[in-house]
């Protein structure tokens, strides 16, 4: 039995040590498994489907898999075209003299405010002329070169990325299950009835988070397309969109979601006053509360506590772990990772104290 565990113990190790050396492979196999766990159901459906008497070739279900992905995506990015090329028409029609003009009073007051109190020895205007002339030297001294070339290596990383993890999923899908009838193998067979049971708590465990995590966007969208489309803000759904997105990052998420939606309501709107501008700002922010706390209460405890089977004090410490170990990508992932690592641990717990193939003779 201590060979046993000591085995388990040494894979975890290696396991873990080979996810950190080697992280973009990590990166893309994880993605992969969750996105194969996202279009299995579609995929067999397809393959079950008859046409002219015939089984659909379970490669043409997984290619007609791949292009309703492809075309939900192309849907869901015209809804960003019209706010990107309102931006554009913006930024082209800038007049920087009356930028200026709008900088120099608040810059003027808080100069005014300076000499007063003798806290700053110059002439009045001389703030003003340092920060036109710092943002005229920030604009020349912008590397266009440098960016074009960051741009670059960004987009074919992403597609390097993306190829990679279409490749992973397609043979994921063909093979349907032969991962798991693979890692099953190399299990001994007296400890082969306890690892079925552990692989399908796992396996089920894990679809009920990515359902509900489905869920859970599902009902943001809604409920922020509904609140700032009742608001009369600009560009809602785009908003509500990127917003249920970015709710995928724990506890940042809702953040992000409501700059955005400030964001992009102040710079396509048109305000005559203050007021207009503080009373949108407000709405706004309204709407996301709102669906924060509706969040809160119901959704995020019905998905993670109750499909993870975990405390949310534990689901708290998971997140920040995974923000400490990988940023962003580790709190999106630290969930279904840490869910994995739970039920073996328990699983096997339960084994050793209830399998008689544990007990020392």
């Amino acid at each position: 039995m201590q060979r046993f565990f000591i085995y388990i113990i040494l894979s975890i190790a290696v396991f873990l040590l080979f996810g950190w050396y080697f992280s973009n492979i990590t990166l893309y196999l994880v993605i992969s498994l969750i996105l194969a766990a996202l279009l299995r159901p579609l995929t067999n459906h397809l393959n079950d489907f008859h046409l002219l008497g015939q089984h659909i070739p379970r490669w043409s279900a997984i290619l007609l898999s791949y292009s309703a992905i492809v075309l939900l995506m192309v849907l869901l990015s015209f809804l960003f075209f019209p706010l990107i090329n309102n931006q554009i028409l913006i930024l082209s029609e800038l007049d920087l003299n009356g930028i200026y003009e709008q900088v120099q009073l608040p810059v003027s007051r808080v100069e005014g405010f300076l000499l007063r109190h003798e806290l700053l020895e110059a002439q009045p205007g001389h703030l003003f002329g340092n920060l036109k002339a710092s943002m005229i030297e920030m604009i020349k001294g912008f590397d266009f070169t440098s960016f074009i070339g960051g741009v670059i290596n960004t987009t074919s990383s992403l597609f390097i990325g993306t190829m990679a993890i279409a490749f992973i999923s397609f043979f994921l899908l063909l093979e349907n299950g032969l991962l798991r009838r693979n890692l099953l193998n190399l299990i001994p067979n007296p400890y082969f009835e306890l690892s079925v049971a552990t692989f399908t708590k796992v396996e089920k465990l894990l679809s009920n988070y990515l359902s509900g995590l489905l869920l859970q966007m599902l009902a943001i969208f809604s409920l922020a397309s509904f609140g700032l489309t009742i608001m009369g803000v600009e560009y809602a759904l785009t908003i509500a969109l990127f917003a249920a997105v970015a709710n995928l990052i724990p506890y940042a998420g809702p953040l992000l979601g409501a700059m955005f939606g400030i964001i992009v309501g102040v710079s396509s709107g048109t305000f005559e006053t203050n007021t207009e501008l503080n009373y949108l700002i407000i709405k706004i922010l309204s709407v996301f509360g709102l669906v924060q706390i509706t969040d809160n209460i119901f959704l995020q405890p019905m998905i993670f506590s109750k499909s993870v089977k975990a405390h949310p004090l534990e689901i708290f410490v998971v997140i920040f772990a995974g923000a400490k170990i990988a940023g962003v990508i580790g709190m999106i992932f630290a969930i279904p990772v840490y869910t994995i690592f739970r039920v073996f641990i328990l699983e096997f717990y339960k084994g050793y104290k209830s399998y008689r193939i544990f007990q020392i003779k």
